[in-house]
């Protein structure tokens, strides 16, 4: 079971990671490429990632463009789980 994060916890991480922002109890980050061969390159990548972790994002892809929405749904809220793999996602972008 993991445990959600604070209000300063969500806010420290926002403040290191720009691209991301609060939605409610979700966080959200739009990544875009240069065509649509390396959005799904990156999906991929992230769905792998996130199989690993047992945590399933929402994802939206477009040609060129890939929004990401984390949550840990089974808690309700943000947890280390949505920051770990937000992290992860601005590595690989």
């Amino acid at each position: 079971m993991a445990e959600l994060l604070t209000d300063e916890q969500i806010s420290g991480f926002l403040d290191d990671h720009e691209r991301w922002e609060r939605d409610g109890d979700s966080i959200t980050a739009t990544f875009e490429f240069e065509d649509f061969n390396e959005s799904l390159g990156f999906v991929t990548r992230v769905g792998l990632k996130a199989e690993r972790m047992f945590h399933h994002p929402d994802i939206d892809i477009r040609w060129n463009k890939v929004t990401l929405t984390l949550s840990t749904h089974s808690e309700g809220g943000l947890t280390e789980k949505d920051t770990e793999l937000a992290g992860f996602c601005d590595e690989i972008s």
